[in-house]
């Protein structure tokens, strides 16, 4: 696992853009957990850090499709799943780890 950001970097049900072995990873934060997918959407390439995220979920900025933040998968188009990536908590470090 790798060391990619700060907790207090990110607000709450806010998003931050870094990259990682030259990926762009979009760091998202709601009520205090951390997810990290990929910062584009599978669907047409859209970029996901102008997604809009709510109840669980984030949803792409251009066609709305919305994906689960804690797998990736989307329940109306299933043929589409955002990549997620485990992340790791220490202190105020967030660790993920990229496959």
């Amino acid at each position: 696992m790798e060391t990619v950001a700060k907790v207090s970097e990110v607000p709450d049900f806010g998003k931050k853009v870094i990259s990682v072995s030259g990926r762009e990873i979009l760091l998202v934060k709601v009520k205090g957990e951390i997810f990290a997918v990929e910062n584009e959407c599978p669907h047409q390439g859209s970029p996901m850090s102008a997604a809009v995220v709510k109840d669980g979920y984030i949803a792409c900025p251009r066609h709305g499709f919305r994906f689960k933040l804690a797998d990736g998968r989307c329940a109306e188009h299933p043929e589409f799943v955002l990549e997620t990536f485990p992340v790791q908590l220490n202190e105020d470090d967030i660790l993920i780890e990229i496959g």
